[in-house]
């Protein structure tokens, strides 16, 4: 019994997930509620703090490795190489600060530059954009509509939550999750069976047309 469970473990799907945003949005909030059922309203600024939690997606056992990076503009040069080994993105801003919301667009685009990913295929990075702090809603600058506006633009969805509250968290991660999800089975489907080896009869065929000298 105890072998079928290590053996379900190692099998059980990875998915990789990468918190994006500016400083004080709730990036750690979020992450903190979503793992331990909790909120924590004080903490210092994030570094880079990795979590790893299972769960269940889709009725299989999954694991999901959540990397909360730093908003601040010191460790820029330092998310490149986290956005190369994240599967998805959580792309959170504040209702409550219009200038995090502007700034959803930069981390976009250097997403998709560093996955080396244009405008026509940009759908295929799982990308959710989270208005966060929705339970401030009397201090509310970005509009509801503005924010969808901008999903839309980008191709992705949106979703507003709240860390305090822990409105739409699971919906947020989960959402991302079947995403991730999606896009791995795609590139699956689109492999070889062969595994890209060479089909049979094709060195033979080629013989046949090219001329030795």
């Amino acid at each position: 019994m105890a072998a079928n469970k290590k053996q379900n473990a190692s099998q059980a799907s990875l998915h990789k997930v990468i918190m994006v945003g500016s400083g004080g949005v709730g990036k750690s909030a979020l992450t903190l509620q979503f793992m331990y059922d909790e909120f924590v309203e004080d903490y210092e600024p994030t570094k880079a703090d990795s979590y790893r939690k299972k769960v269940v997606l889709d009725g299989e056992d999954a694991q999901i490795d959540i990397l909360d990076t730093a908003g601040q503009e010191d460790y820029a040069a330092i998310r490149d190489n986290y956005f190369r080994s994240g599967e998805g993105f959580l792309c959170v801003f504040s209702i409550t600060d219009s200038s995090s919301f502007d700034e959803t667009q930069e981390f976009r685009e250097q997403i998709l530059r560093v996955k080396a990913v244009d405008s026509t295929t940009a759908g295929t990075i799982p990308f959710l954009l989270v208005g966060n702090k929705s339970d401030l809603e009397s201090n509310r600058q970005v509009s509801q509509a503005d924010a969808q506006a901008l999903a839309e633009k980008m191709g992705v969805q949106y979703v507003e939550t709240s860390a305090k509250t822990r409105n739409n968290v699971d919906k947020a991660f989960f959402d991302l999750l079947k995403l991730i999800k999606a896009e791995k089975n795609k590139t699956v489907e689109q492999r070889p069976a062969d595994g890209g080896a060479e089909k049979p009869g094709c060195l033979a065929q080629c013989k046949k047309r090219c001329t030795i000298l």
